[in-house]
């Protein structure tokens, strides 16, 4: 089998849709089919995985766009494979898989960031002026809706639903497959070691609880709102500890205003991920929208309680109460913290960790792959 992996850039050390490509090339390369990433920039490729970068001469993002585009397809009337699998809009492919979520949602509720309803609407507006996420849409509305639309890989029931809002698809062009985790990596018997320097570097004793959040868009990650949720616990053990690129300058000084900023710390990029879940007691993330968090997954892998909300496809796999809480309302800051006070108890957080680590054979890379192959032996059976 070869397989074209379609990503407009490749860099591993950004995470989400980029770790999983290079991840996803070398897992099926291991079962003997030859992938290719088919990318406009590439770095920080590992040895062993094969590439095709495509050229880019305009120096505007919605140019650049185009350039991929029109340089994607030269590059398939010229090379064969047997599936074009694309991560982004593109003109032609067999199966489409939107990790941040559908094109045509994205214009028309990217104003999920902000919690203002005046910013909300002025986002709103700002979305469907932006002619790169319009061009995006375009792109998607002629690809579905053309006579032989590819199947669409949603990452989650939370995504079927956004699919199914925007576009009239037979039933079996939809498939959810929920991302993948690299379980040699974010292995918690192998980080244990991890936990006592991690919380050292902070200044923390055993007794203190510690909620991780992982994070870049911080706003619609809802780092307000857990910063808020922790000021409302009287509980001086509970602490944050917040990882990820972003302007942290505002939060600093909320968490300062409510007299808590010794309980809030921000850790910046990391590529300690795997020791950060280890050194955590929780895991928080009152998204507004998420497709799939790969980070929520992780931290499940890792045997963490999570706080998330039903926004964030990764809670399909938990059970309320079991694997942690999943929060209706984003905004809901009491409830938020009440949820945070529940995980006071050790027994409680030992006995939700547990149930985290049994889901860890779902999660898997192989498992993953292994259903991604029949859904790759599907669509060529049906091109024959």
């Amino acid at each position: 089998m070869n397989v074209a992996l379609v990503i407009p850039r490749v860099d591993p050390a950004r995470g989400g849709a980029e770790r999983y490509t290079v991840d996803l090339a070398r897992g099926l390369g291991q079962r003997g089919v030859k992938a290719t990433l088919v990318a406009q920039d590439l770095h920080g490729l590992p040895a062993g995985v094969a590439a095709v970068e495509l050229p880019a001469r305009s120096a505007s993002r919605l140019g650049r766009y185009g350039d991929f585009l029109a340089a994607l397809d030269e590059h398939l009337r010229s090379a064969q494979y047997d599936v074009v699998h694309a991560m982004l809009p593109v003109r032609r492919c067999d199966l489409y898989h939107p990790h941040a979520g559908i094109a045509a949602e994205a214009v028309r509720g990217g104003h999920r960031k902000y919690n203002h309803p005046i910013r909300r609407a002025l986002s709103r507006a700002a979305n469907r002026i932006n002619l790169k996420r319009r061009a995006f849409v375009r792109t998607e509305r002629k690809l579905l809706e053309g006579g032989y639309p590819p199947v669409v890989l949603c990452l989650s029931n939370y995504v079927k639903g956004e699919v199914r809002r925007h576009y009239q698809l037979p039933e079996d062009k939809l498939v959810r497959l929920f991302n993948a985790v690299d379980l040699t990596r974010f292995d918690p018997v192998q980080a244990a070691d991890q936990r006592p320097v991690i919380r050292r570097r902070w200044g923390f004793d055993d007794d203190k609880i510690v909620l991780l959040m992982i994070a870049q868009d911080f706003a619609r990650k809802g780092l307000h709102q857990a910063i808020a949720a922790l000021a409302r616990m009287n509980d001086p053990r509970f602490a944050l500890v917040v990882t990820g690129k972003g302007k942290i300058e505002k939060y600093q000084s909320q968490a300062k205003s409510l007299g808590i900023a010794g309980r809030v710390h921000f850790a910046g990029v990391t590529t300690e991920a795997p020791a950060f879940y280890a050194s955590a007691d929780a895991f928080v993330l009152p998204t507004r929208h998420d497709p799939c968090s790969l980070v929520v997954l992780e931290a499940l892998a890792m045997g963490l309680p999570v706080i998330s909300t039903r926004f964030n496809g990764a809670c399909e796999i938990m059970e309320e109460g079991r694997h942690g809480f999943i929060l209706d309302d984003p905004a809901d800051v009491e409830t938020l913290s009440a949820a945070m006070g529940k995980l006071s108890d050790r027994s409680i957080r030992r006995s939700m960790g547990q149930a985290c680590l049994e889901l860890r054979p779902a999660l898997s890379q192989d498992h993953h792959v292994e259903r991604l192959l029949a859904i790759y032996d599907r669509i060529m059976a049906q091109k024959k």
